[in-house]
């Protein structure tokens, strides 16, 4: 349970490397708008207490007592919008307006400590504030993580029940498959003698031709299905990323045939050995690159890159074919599913098992533009947590 949770971390991260946007707008409770216009309608708060305390003569001191005290309500506000700095702004502004009114007129008794008063209320509202602030933005990450998880958590229980099935599946089909293929082996090696021998009429030859292709084909699909129920255990040792990408390239370009496609390959400058088997590695990484090339159209180019991030190897093959459908994306590596016409849908799950049997992952996904890109997610050392 704990590696394939941990694998389908792994690729949740490598797809999914930026948060959804509308969850990042929830974590950030910074406005984002109109600090200007709530600090321009604090300074003309201050400027417009200061002038009605100006108006007032300085026989009422009541009254300018009373109006000084309304200097603390923008304070307060600056220091819930902007935090202790926002409220020390504001006392600070309410002070130089102070300031500018002792060289126009006489203060009253008690002007001074309430300025103080103001800065030190300021500062306190403010800390309060930010304290807030910062506890209400740890409650809403925490939210959206646990909502990340609890996806997680559910799209990884499905897939642990579709591995159950795929595999008492395979467990109950395997040796029907292997009964299949010695009755079959019989019926193309008799077809074969019969169109080796004059008898047969150029329709009887033509039938013949026909069995035995079909049988081919079945016998095919019976050895994918045998590999995938059926996988031998990997067999490790450090290899080149690089020479395994150019031996599957010299082996693809046969099959591109009278396209004019490119195959490319991208490396780092340097880029470390990988623990692997080279030949399952190489029959994963050429199936990938040939379904590129049945995809392509008659033109285009076709990506084969390799790079180290952390202690993972990272190998794309990326097409500039149609694409898939987004709901067939779910159910690419089933058992079966294909959409080519001749194909066995047996390719990708046998990759797919290859890869998990490393301790890796396959993923898959749309190009933003057009094709698609799968990519291989190996950790470097044998034994390793992708």
């Amino acid at each position: 349970m704990s590696t394939m949770i941990g694998r389908y971390n792994a690729l949740k991260a490598h797809y999914l490397r930026a948060r959804d946007p509308a969850e990042e707008e929830i974590l950030s409770l910074e406005p984002k708008h109109g600090n200007w216009l709530r600090v321009g309608t604090l300074a003309l708060s201050i400027l417009g207490i200061t002038v009605l305390r100006g108006l007032l003569p300085d026989s009422q001191t009541w009254w300018r007592s009373v109006v000084q005290q309304l200097y603390i309500l923008p304070v307060i506000v600056g220091a819930v919008y902007f935090g202790w700095r926002g409220g020390l702004s504001a006392a600070a502004f309410v002070g130089v307006c102070c300031t500018h009114l002792v060289f126009m007129r006489a203060p009253y008794e008690g002007e001074s400590s309430q300025l103080i008063n103001f800065t030190l209320a300021g500062i306190a509202t403010g800390i309060l504030a930010d304290g807030e602030r910062k506890h209400k933005k740890a409650l809403e990450k925490t939210t959206v993580e646990l909502q990340r998880v609890y996806r997680e958590l559910q799209e990884n229980f499905e897939r642990m029940k579709r591995s159950e099935r795929l595999y008492a599946i395979g467990q109950m089909s395997a040796g029907l498959a292997h009964e299949i293929r010695n009755p079959l082996a019989s019926i193309e090696g008799a077809a074969g003698i019969l169109q080796e021998e004059s008898c047969a009429g150029s329709r009887g030859r033509e039938f013949l031709e026909i069995i035995q292709k079909e049988s081919r084909r079945l016998n095919r699909m019976l050895t994918n299905f045998l590999e995938f129920a059926r996988p031998r255990p990997p067999q490790y040792q450090s290899v080149d990323v690089g020479q395994i990408l150019d031996s599957v390239m010299g082996l693809a370009a046969h099959a591109i045939g009278k396209k004019a496609l490119t195959l490319r390959k991208v490396l780092p400058p340097s880029i470390p050995a990988l623990e692997c088997d080279p030949e399952q590695l190489k029959q994963v990484i050429l199936n990938l690159t040939l379904n590129a090339i049945h995809a392509m159209p008659e033109e285009g180019e076709i990506l084969l890159s390799a790079c180290r991030q952390d202690g993972k190897m990272i190998i794309d093959v990326k097409d500039q074919g149609c694409g898939l459908n987004p709901e067939h994306l779910d159910h690419i590596f089933d058992p079966f599913f294909t959409t080519k016409e001749e194909g066995t849908g047996l390719g990708l799950p046998v990759a797919h098992q290859i890869v998990t049997q490393h301790g890796g992952v396959l993923a898959a996904k749309n190009n933003s533009d057009k094709g698609m890109t799968f990519s291989i997610i190996l950790p470097l050392k044998h034994g390793m947590i992708v």
